[in-house]
């Protein structure tokens, strides 16, 4: 199993844009195969001192994928290029991190 953190920073103000076009294109991902999940999360409101912060621009999507295989297939899927093509004026920066279990 393959584990994603995709960091996903908009430009100033653009955050709820791109999680709306993101929650559009959530069911497709999901059915794809070899997902087996695809959450998007935020910082938590008044986490208290001492926990980082992502900030009001970030939101993280959270995967996992069976396969790197399954992830290959994912990144170039119709639904995706779509998505990237709605969101690629909003969005500053995003990084991608894949992760295998420890």
């Amino acid at each position: 199993m393959i584990h994603v953190l995709a960091i996903i920073t908009a430009k100033p103000g653009m955050r709820d844009r791109i999680l709306e076009a993101w929650r559009g294109n959530a069911d497709a991902v999901r059915a794809e195969d070899g997902c087996i999940a695809y959450d998007a999360v935020v910082d938590v409101r008044d986490g208290g001192a001492g926990f980082a912060q992502f900030g009001a621009d970030t939101f993280v999507v959270v995967e996992r994928w069976a396969s790197m295989e399954a992830l290959r297939a994912h990144a170039v899927a119709p639904h995706m290029k779509a998505y990237a093509g709605k969101v690629k004026d909003y969005t500053a920066n995003r990084a991608i991190h894949v992760l295998d279990p420890a």
